[in-house]
């Protein structure tokens, strides 16, 4: 029954699309595409539905209730660039999100507001996480004395701020303490696993020393974080996990500034770059040191898909047949950053005016 009402569902787009194309009766592929993305919006209209409901009616939510609802949008992005490719005619309008028309209906915008609700809700920091009144002041604070305390000059070290309020902005879209609705290990700001935190709480009290020497405010302002995290999960604790994430993953690189700099020009692209470093570690530190980090090519399937997993070559089978690409392919490919990012300016314009 379903399957027949799905092929109705296409049939009728197809004979509402054909006239206004120009063009004759759809061709096989045609309509397979069609079909597929009416089914995969079908599917993501009720995985929302049925979420929203069990929310309103306060009933016990499945175990990662986001990843059903994250890849039925998957799916809708997807099988949508699937029925471009074969019906170009099917390319919209721009949409508030910045995603290329070629992968997104700007008419089911609402749903993907609907989407984001339903995540915010699902996400919610815990009743005992430790907010901070200055989330965001604090990611740039920290950053900024990180990258100090390894040597960077002050607008390096300015630039190193910038890009941790990126990373903020890409890990929660700027919300603290916030739990994961895919995920039960990574946690709090800047989402990170158990092992992770410690790893950079370890780092962290190797240059706290120095924290203290070049900005003793700071120091304190740690010294009254770490107290009042003590005997919780820190993770929730929204300075002690931002400044334990970017010691883990980030801290080392941030010596790589300058020259990341010279050869990404571009805020955002540099804050890209350091949320790669967040995805593929690995590849991104060996493309920084080859000496040519925009022709660097990735090739191991594993990495390829940690990519996809991550939004990038993520959407339609042109994208997903990819078995390599290079960091400016990649980089042009995380056009779901975007604006995060983007949000990161101007807060970040607003922390530091000039």
């Amino acid at each position: 029954m379903r399957t027949r009402c799905y092929a109705a569902a296409a049939a009728l787009a197809l004979f509402l699309i054909t006239p206004a194309s120009g063009q004759g009766a759809p061709t096989p592929a045609q309509s397979e595409a069609s079909a597929a993305y009416e089914h995969a919006l079908g599917e993501f209209k009720s995985i929302l539905a049925e979420r929203r409901r069990q929310i309103e009616t306060k009933q016990p939510l499945p175990n990662l209730p986001g990843q059903a609802l994250y890849l039925a949008r998957v799916a809708v992005i997807s099988t949508y660039k699937d029925l471009t490719d074969a019906m170009p005619s099917r390319i919209g309008q721009p949409n508030k999100f910045g995603i290329p028309p070629a992968y997104f209906d700007a008419a089911i915008e609402p749903l993907v507001d609907e989407y984001a609700d339903i995540f915010e809700i699902m996400e919610a920091p815990p009743a005992s996480a430790q907010n901070s009144p200055t989330p965001f002041k604090d990611v740039v604070d920290l950053g900024t004395a990180i990258a100090r305390a390894k040597g960077l000059a002050p607008a390096d070290a300015e630039a190193a701020g910038r890009i941790s309020l990126g990373l903020f902005y890409a890990e929660t879209n700027g919300k603290q303490n916030v739990r994961n609705a895919r995920s039960n290990t990574y946690m709090g700001s800047l989402q990170t696993g158990p092992s992770e935190d410690r790893n950079g709480q370890r780092k962290w009290e190797a240059i706290k020393g120095t924290i203290a020497a070049i900005d003793p405010a700071l120091n304190a302002r740690d010294d009254k974080e770490e107290a009042r995290s003590r005997g919780t999960d820190r993770r929730f604790n929204h300075w002690t996990n931002v400044r334990d994430g970017l010691m883990n993953a980030h801290a080392e690189l941030f010596a790589e500034i300058p020259a990341i700099v010279k050869t990404l020009p571009d805020p955002i692209e540099q804050m890209k770059l350091f949320e790669l470093i967040q995805i593929i570690p690995t590849p991104t530190r060996a493309a920084l040191r080859s000496g040519d980090l925009l022709n660097y090519r990735v090739s191991n399937p594993t990495i390829m898909k940690h990519l996809r997993n991550n939004s990038i070559f993520a959407f339609g089978k042109v994208d997903r047949a990819r078995s390599s690409a290079s960091f400016r392919e990649i980089l042009g490919a995380m056009w779901l950053f975007k604006r995060k990012f983007d949000k990161a300016m101007v807060k970040y314009a607003e922390i530091r005016p000039r």
